[in-house]
């Protein structure tokens, strides 16, 4: 699913708990003037996440001049950074997030290792190798459809248990952490397009109590 931008860049969110991100680690590579502008593209979902990430490649490239990167996290993508990591500002972030942007994802990060070749490139030049890097990256890796969700756990009565697992079988959810005694428990994750009819429907179940996990 392709995601609108609005006028700053950022990804619009449509009615729909569904978007696109990548499936797994991606690489790129843009050339010019002896330097090298190595793309790494990464699925992540934290921001915690990237900072691990992030860490962990200038540890790994520790004698390149440059480790740009930006992200975007969540359904509207609302969650973002562009880092020009000691390059001109806005010469390297923000064309990395662009060409995010421009491929319409999420839950995403770009790390570019720059190798300084010993002939400067200019602003102009930066923005092209950073940009070219990046849609080098994201041009070889595999889109896939991700669901948003929000996750609750279920508290209900023994005696409840098979209208219990007849919502979850209806609404096509996947019953984890399962605990049955005479008091139940079990976890499930909703698409958000299908929480307010799960949480309806539970609440019609005798003695079922739901609480979101965060």
């Amino acid at each position: 699913m392709a995601q609108d931008k609005t006028r700053d860049g950022a990804p619009e969110s449509r009615s729909t708990d569904s978007y696109k991100s990548i499936a797994s680690l991606s690489e790129g590579l843009f050339k010019d003037n002896g330097s090298r502008f190595i793309a790494l593209a990464y699925p992540v979902e934290t921001e915690e996440q990237v900072r691990e990430i992030v860490s962990s490649l200038k540890k790994e490239y520790h004698d390149a001049r440059h480790h740009c990167h930006a992200f975007r996290l969540g359904l509207d993508g609302s969650t973002f950074r562009a880092s020009d990591d000691g390059e001109p500002s806005g010469s390297a972030g923000r064309p990395i997030l662009g060409q995010i942007d421009s491929a319409g994802l999420s839950d995403i990060l770009v790390v570019v290792v720059r190798y300084f070749g010993g002939i400067k490139l200019g602003i102009p030049g930066l923005i092209r190798a950073y940009r070219e890097s990046t849609a080098d990256a994201l041009s070889r890796a595999e889109i896939v459809t991700k669901i948003a969700r929000r996750h609750f756990r279920v508290h209900f009565g023994y005696l409840s248990m098979n209208s219990v697992m007849k919502l979850l079988k209806e609404l096509e959810l996947e019953a984890r952490d399962q605990v049955f005694e005479m008091e139940c428990s079990l976890m499930a994750s909703v698409r958000l397009g299908s929480v307010e009819t799960f949480l309806e429907r539970a609440a019609k179940i005798e003695g079922c109590r739901v609480e979101e996990i965060f």
